[in-house]
């Protein structure tokens, strides 16, 4: 094996960008999934700090994150800073809601907020329909469920605005010109911080049963670690709106999930729900003014994938390494 391209990533910059959406799809899910059989030991919050920790843990002794704090400006230690709190606060209202409701109905209100985010600033009837569409959905899933489990929809509802942030965030972090996975570790790192207070009492019982901290631990790699990288991948080689329109094999990937893990069987209003929020994004069309700064893919002092494609001599900053995800 050539030791320069395996340094420089260059087997990553040949993988399609769907490629790694893909693995983030089955993984967003599947790690949560497994999450929610350890809810029968431990509570949420415990569930939250171990995947946290464990995935903060994974990428510090991979990465080694902090040697590159030095090296960001106070803007890109902000946008570094702020997913670290947003990861923290997300993954808890997650399990606080996956502990009320089906994995199907949390991944279908999850993702409402992102049907909004790639319809934003993007006028015409498609769109309006795409938003009605999920709306429409969202509604119908929570006229299921919403009189029994009201605190369960506060929290998915949170977590809706949370994974908006994240998807932001994280594209943000995606198209700098700095290491991309090693801010999104040290975002980890901060996450942990934040979330132990809060979280590190539901997680003692662990401690003393070896099999419920191993069950944690691949709990936070499945959840946090692979799905959290392959988004850095994918998010730097596409554009914001596009990455939120691939979001579209999401509800449905939780619903699979929720049925072959947690034997969640969803009921025919469930199918109808996740079936019209799939529609709204699928029906979403991007502009074809989409401008890089609304992307995220070109913002003050970064320059994006396309920008850099334009120029010559540029072609080995096109893709992004998998050491360094340069935009």
């Amino acid at each position: 094996m050539d030791l320069g391209a395996a340094r420089d990533g260059g087997w990553a910059r040949r993988v399609p960008a769907s490629a790694y959406f893909g693995v983030s799809a089955v993984f967003h899910y599947l790690g949560p999934s497994a999450a929610v059989l350890l809810f029968a030991h431990l509570d949420a919050l415990g569930v939250a700090w171990l995947r946290i920790a464990s995935a903060a843990a994974v990428f510090a002794l991979w990465r080694r994150p902090w040697r590159m704090l030095k090296r960001l400006g106070p803007g890109q230690r902000g946008v570094m800073a702020a997913l670290g709190v947003v990861l923290a606060a997300m993954n808890c209202v997650f399990y606080l809601a996956v502990a009320r409701l089906p994995l199907s109905t949390v991944g279908s209100v999850e993702f409402l907020g992102v049907i909004g985010l790639a319809a934003a600033g993007v006028r015409g009837w498609r769109n309006g329909v795409a938003l009605g569409l999920a709306v429409l959905g969202v509604f119908t899933l929570a006229d299921v469920r919403l009189v029994a489990q009201p605190v369960g929809f506060v929290f998915a509802f949170a977590n809706c605005v949370l994974f908006v942030a994240y998807v932001i965030t994280g594209h943000r972090i995606a198209n700098d010109e700095r290491d991309g996975i090693d801010q999104l570790g040290a975002a980890m790192l901060l996450a942990a911080i934040v979330v132990t207070p809060v979280g590190i009492g539901g997680a003692a019982p662990a401690f003393v049963h070896p099999g419920w901290l191993l069950a944690g631990v691949a709990v936070g790699i499945c959840s946090s670690v692979i799905p959290y990288v392959t988004d850095q991948l994918a998010m730097a080689r596409l554009r914001r709106s596009t990455f939120a329109l691939m979001l579209s094999i999401l509800p449905a990937a939780a619903t699979v999930i929720g049925v072959l893990v947690l034997k969640q069987i969803p009921t025919p209003p469930d199918l109808i729900g996740v079936a019209l929020v799939i529609a709204g994004i699928a029906v979403h069309q991007p502009s074809k003014n989409d401008t890089r700064r609304d992307d995220g893919i070109r913002s003050r002092g970064h320059l994006g994938t396309e920008g850099l494609a334009d120029r010559p001599g540029n072609d080995e900053l096109r893709q992004p390494r998998l050491g360094r995800v340069d935009s």
